[in-house]
């Protein structure tokens, strides 16, 4: 039987450059079948010397425990290469399962974007 994916869902949009950082918005489920396209992605934004990758969580409707595997695993990268991940989220479902993990600590969970990177869902006024 071949494997279904969801290929409605793109669960990454384009990265962009603000600054120092790269901006990745994460959208929709990132789950058994998206997380393995979230990590290429995580993978490649991850591969040089002192990542400083911004992952926009605000779009994301739903999480399970590959996808949080995959944010580990870009958490882990990053170090390594001496870099610096934030998660930018105030979705309480996230943060009470991060709660629950023990990732609370880990992570460096912001509620709004850093000021440098222009805020696309913010309204103008």
């Amino acid at each position: 039987m071949p494997e279904t994916t969801h290929t409605w869902l793109t669960p990454c949009s384009p990265a962009r450059r603000v600054g120092g950082s790269t901006v990745l918005e994460l959208r929709g489920e990132i789950d058994v079948h998206t997380a393995r396209f979230v990590t290429a992605r995580l993978d490649a934004l991850t591969a040089g010397p002192c990542p400083d990758l911004v992952l926009d969580l605000r779009g994301m409707s739903f999480i399970d425990c590959t996808g949080i595997g995959a944010l580990c695993r870009a958490r882990n990268r990053v170090l390594t290469r001496r870099g610096r991940l934030r998660l930018v989220s105030t979705d309480p479902r996230f943060l009470r399962v991060l709660g629950a993990l023990r990732l609370d600590d880990v992570f460096e969970v912001r509620a709004r974007l850093p000021r440098a990177v222009p805020d696309p869902l913010a309204v103008a006024g």
